[in-house]
Order: structure tokens, then sequence, then C-alpha cells
């Protein structure tokens, strides 16, 4: 093999790895990213498809509150919960300050680490609130600006054709 070809195949080899490690490289920080949403039945049992977490694996959980689980730590932020779908229970341990609508028999979504099989040590909680929700000050702008509709006795009994 002459020198020329030697040196292009040389390139194309180098050019070759260096593609192969950076895709490699996105998928394994990709990977390590990736949080997967479940619900505490599929904690606990696994999804359908026979996934199931392994303990220390970042993941979401998303449930209701259970009314009288919420125990607090008078000496920290420390909180910890029991979330329910229709299944088992799973416990929430949280170290924060839980978002304004947060309470019992509500829907929150936690992202954290699984301790065990039951345990989620979560570093975020969100709280659900439903689809009529407007904050206070969008409502009252709409008050000021949206008039209602003045119509004629005409238009409220139909057109009389």
């Amino acid at each position: 093999m002459n020198p020329r070809r030697k040196k292009r195949l040389g390139i194309v080899l180098a050019i070759f790895i260096g593609i192969s490690a950076t895709i490699g490289l996105m998928l394994y920080a990709l990977n390590q990213n990736m949080d997967l949403f479940y619900t505490p039945t599929e904690l606990v049992n696994g999804k359908p498809d026979g996934t199931k977490p392994e303990v220390g694996q970042r993941l979401r959980i998303g449930g209701m509150v259970v009314e009288g689980s919420v125990r607090r730590d008078p000496e920290s932020l420390k909180v910890s919960f029991d979330l329910h779908d229709v299944g088992p229970k799973v416990t929430i341990v949280y170290e924060g300050i839980l978002p304004d609508l947060f309470r019992e028999g509500q829907g929150i979504v936690a992202q954290g680490v699984l301790e065990d099989a039951t345990t989620v040590k979560a570093f975020e909680v969100l709280a659900k609130h439903d689809e009529e929700y407007m904050p206070p000050e969008i409502a009252e702008a709409m008050k000021k600006t949206h008039e209602p509709l003045q119509y004629t006795t005409e238009q409220k009994q139909g057109s009389g054709q």
C-alpha cells in the first residue's frame, strides 16, 4: 500500500473512532439523566412490560397523598408522606419547603432516588392542580376587561322566522 493511501486510511479511521466515541458518550450521558415515571403500583410490582426500578435509580413517581400520612420533623424541614394509586403505598421522604398546593388527598409528582422497594428520597415535589385553576390576578383582570354580553329581548327569544 502506498504511503498516500495509508495516510488517508489513518485519517478515515481516526474520524470514525472519534465519531463513535462521541456518540457513545452522548448515549451514556442521556442514560444517566433519564428519569422514568412510575405510579406506586408500578414501583412495587413493576411495569406491565416487566421493568422494575433498581435501588439507587433516579425516577419520578406520581400518585395521591394518603390522608393522615404526612409526618413532619419539628427540628428540620424534613417531611415524609405516603403515596398511593389503586394498589400499595410508597413512602416519600423530602427535605425542603413543600409547594403551596400540597395537601393530603391531592395528586403530586415527586422526583428522586429509589432508596428501597417502597421508599423514594425526593429532591423535588410538584403539586398538581385541576385544569380549571386560574391565578387570582388573571381572574381579576379578565373580570375587568371582559364584560358580559348584553342581549336584546329579540335575541334572547331567537329570530322570528
